[in-house]
């Protein structure tokens, strides 16, 4: 066999390879991780809740400020942290925890491009900051960026978390700053029960976020929805479900 031949084969093996090694690690799709449970976008439920996440603080300024908001409507939320603002500002991750809102995992530093070992590494070192300052372990993560691969969700899933990502007609991107109009509308002309809404309170500059807010929550009461946290959530739809069987 000539030294062409064999790099032909050579070649060829790869790519058949590679093609094979894509097909073992691509994303098993949204109704695959639904069915199993593994991944929570939103809910279906006649129920009119919804769920108000945050990710990327704690944030002196802008988590205080939801805090704030959150409190005068009685309203809950689910605050996707990241472990290094945690160890920074303790007492904003306390203050989210004894205020009844709920804490969850959004990695150490926020890599965009991670590992399954670092990854494991990163969430394990933001609940123990996380369990340090309030005695409570989250079991909810959110991918940075919200991109995932079924090694990452296999990784979390076995390391006891339960993968959260948000409806795909209610990513704010607020992060962008769109304007306040912009982020008002978003969220009002689409919510619909069992929503999982994403904002930001943390990452930049969050106080066109701030103010959106300061028209979406009254907005949505008067509608008669109720702000729940993700964990909530989940429990109604496990009681319907129960209710149904």
């Amino acid at each position: 066999m000539t030294r062409i031949h064999v790099l032909f084969f050579t070649v060829c093996f790869l790519i058949i390879s590679g093609f094979l090694g894509e097909k073992g690690y691509a994303d098993k799709g949204r109704p695959y991780y639904e069915e199993t449970g593994e991944v929570v976008w939103d809910i279906n439920t006649e129920d009119k809740i919804v769920a108000l996440t945050f990710d990327d603080g704690p944030h002196p300024k802008y988590t205080a400020a939801v805090l704030d908001l959150l409190a005068k409507y009685d309203a809950k939320a689910t605050f996707f942290i990241i472990g290094k603002n945690a160890e920074k500002y303790p007492e904003l991750v306390l203050r989210s925890y004894t205020e009844g809102h709920e804490l969850a995992n959004h990695t150490y530093t926020h890599p965009f491009k991670v590992s399954i070992k670092k990854l494991q590494e990163e969430l394990q070192k933001t609940n123990d900051t996380i369990y340090s300052i309030t005695g409570f372990s989250p079991v909810l993560f959110r991918p940075v960026g919200g991109n995932y691969t079924d090694a990452m969700i296999n990784a979390a899933v076995k390391d006891g978390y339960k993968v959260v990502m948000w409806s795909w007609h209610q990513d704010t991107q607020d992060w962008k700053e769109p304007g306040v109009k912009k982020i008002v509308q978003k969220v009002m002309k689409g919510t619909r029960p069992g929503d999982v809404i994403l904002f930001h309170d943390g990452g930049g500059n969050r106080t066109q976020t701030i103010k959106a807010l300061e028209e979406i929550i009254p907005a949505l009461k008067k509608q008669g929805y109720t702000f729940v946290t993700i964990s909530e959530m989940i429990e109604s739809k496990q009681q319907q479900q129960e209710q149904v069987q």
